[in-house]
């Protein structure tokens, strides 16, 4: 473990304040960002988020130290968002034979919405970031968990198994069920996974405004990232799947968060 870290710990364990805020500080971007890969909307994410880092503060002194504290923080994480349910999240979620229809509905080569090519670029990566990231919703919640721990953070089988408390064969097993489905779906339904499809992000703008699945006027992603639509075919050689979820950046959580923990925990 990193040494500035084990002392801040120590010392937050002691009852130092400040610690306690700079070990949060450190974690909570890990957390909202996990909480977001897991949940699509910011609104669930950051509900979960301040839970979770609530659970942290108030268990810190059970950190046994023999593990990672990030690998223990993510086994806080993942053993909370298992079993939540955010409102939002639990609303859009549904069967991959649902999701393929939501796909192919809608298609258009033409963008009413706007003409502005900045506006264009910044809408096109909010249909690519929702879309795919809405896919993950098809998956159980456990299944879920195994493909963005070992998928998209790159932990491997044994971690991966370390954080959700199952064996590393159970571990294996879901992600190859996992991973089969995304991939899967992604061959026959993404233009960018697959060039031979007619799904390209461009052509859902009007109709996922009009579906009031994405909000003009209140991006949840394309104002945070980077085109990530560019950044697939440059992700070496990495399968499709694989890359459109690596490409993504992480969002920077919403400063209420720190607000409210503060406000719950450090300033009592």
């Amino acid at each position: 473990m990193d040494k500035k870290l084990k002392i801040l710990i120590k010392k937050a364990n002691s009852g130092d304040r400040k610690s306690l805020e700079l070990i949060i500080i450190e974690i909570e971007s890990l957390v909202y960002n996990l909480s977001l890969k897991m949940l699509l909307f910011p609104e669930d994410a950051k509900d979960a988020t301040q839970e979770i880092l609530i659970k942290i503060v108030t268990h810190l002194s059970t950190f046994n130290h023999q593990s990672q504290f990030k690998t223990w923080v993510y086994r806080v994480a993942t053993n909370y968002l298992i079993n939540y349910k955010g409102k939002k999240s639990v609303e859009f979620a549904m069967p991959f034979e649902d999701y393929a229809n939501l796909i192919d509905s809608g298609h258009s080569n033409i963008v009413r919405y706007t003409t502005n090519d900045g506006e264009l670029s910044l809408l096109e990566e909010e249909v690519k970031v929702s879309c795919t990231q809405g896919l993950l919703l098809c998956l159980k919640p456990e299944d879920r968990l195994v493909y963005i721990l070992s998928e998209i953070l790159e932990f491997n089988g044994n971690e991966g198994a370390e954080i959700l408390g199952i064996s590393s064969a159970n571990f294996r097993k879901k992600l190859s069920r996992s991973r089969d489905k995304i991939r899967n779906f992604l061959d026959k339904k993404c233009g960018l996974a697959n060039a031979e499809n007619p799904c390209r992000c461009n052509k859902k703008i009007d109709f996922l405004i009009n579906q009031n699945v994405i909000n003009p006027k209140g991006l949840r992603f394309a104002e945070f990232t980077k085109r990530s639509i560019d950044l697939v075919n440059q992700i070496g050689n990495l399968e499709k799947s694989v890359a459109i979820y690596r490409s993504t950046p992480n969002v920077p959580p919403p400063e209420t968060i720190l607000k409210t923990i503060k406000e719950t925990i450090l300033l009592k």
